[in-house]
């Protein structure tokens, strides 16, 4: 090596952090719904999910009290895991143990997805530092009024401590969901007693595009009403009542299965 060799600068090195993986290498997805007696929105999901492409299997935790929700995932090629009894942490606990997918998106029958969405899902996680996150919230169509409230929905939900709702879609990485324990076996609330673990254990996102689910309770009982249930909730297990006996409040009304409406956000009641 001459000397000119050694004074010869050498050429600047462009910094990639967060380089954007080509779209084969993004990582596999597989679909985890919870389902209790709710036919009409599993249809309507599974046949939103034959538009969209990217998602290596779908699996869905049934506690039905009859056949048809088993009989309709099984018609479009889902897998089903059966449980005798309704507890939501319990039913995606035993659906995520069968998947074989990289990430694991958690996701209601009553809420949108969209090709949109998985397609940002799996670029974000093909950033190998982030273990988990959700989406962003917006409002369902039928809360016109509320609209003007999506920014503080959106930068309650970017804070640190904030819980990672069910029907924001959580997803995470299939071996850090294992370490992880799974969902606490609880009938409801799950997602919140998860989030706290999640975000202990590593780097969570929360990302775009903005999804909404139904607004069918809101509708049913008044939107002050259903609201107002959703922060007592909240307020209740947080103060120790166990999930057990907010399940059977939450749920009093509908023998049948009724779902229960979405908590949009730990911003207190809101009307329309």
């Amino acid at each position: 090596m001459t000397t000119a060799d050694l004074n010869r600068k050498a050429p600047p090195t462009i910094a990639t952090a967060n380089p954007i993986a080509p779209a084969d290498a993004w990582p596999t997805v597989s679909v985890i719904i919870p389902i209790w007696n709710d036919a009409v929105q599993l249809r309507g999901i599974l046949a939103s999910f034959e538009r969209i492409e990217g998602i290596l299997e779908i699996i869905v935790g049934d506690a039905s009290t009859g056949p048809e929700c088993r009989e309709i995932a099984e018609a479009a090629g889902a897998r089903v895991v059966t449980l005798p009894q309704p507890s939501r942490g319990k039913q995606m606990n035993a659906a995520a143990a069968v998947a074989c997918g990289d990430v694991l998106l958690f996701q209601h029958a009553d809420t949108e997805i969209g090709q949109e969405h998985i397609d940002s899902l799996r670029r974000t996680m093909a950033d190998a530092t982030i273990v988990g996150g959700a989406y962003y919230r917006r409002f369902n169509p039928h809360h016109r009024t509320r609209k003007w409230l999506e920014p503080l929905v959106r930068r309650i939900n970017r804070g640190k401590r904030a819980t990672l709702w069910g029907d924001q879609s959580m997803f995470v990485r299939r071996e850090k969901f294992a370490s992880l324990g799974g969902f606490a076996p609880i009938p409801m609330m799950e997602d919140m007693e998860f989030t706290r673990r999640l975000r202990q254990s590593g780097r969570v996102e929360l990302i775009d595009p903005p999804m909404w689910s139904s607004a069918r309770r809101h509708k049913a009982y008044g939107s002050w009403r259903a609201s107002l249930e959703i922060f007592a909730v909240v307020q209740l297990f947080r103060m120790g009542v166990s999930p057990e006996r907010i399940h059977q409040h939450y749920y009093r009304r509908g023998g049948k299965g009724r779902q229960g409406p979405p908590v949009e956000a730990e911003a207190g009641p809101r009307g329309v």
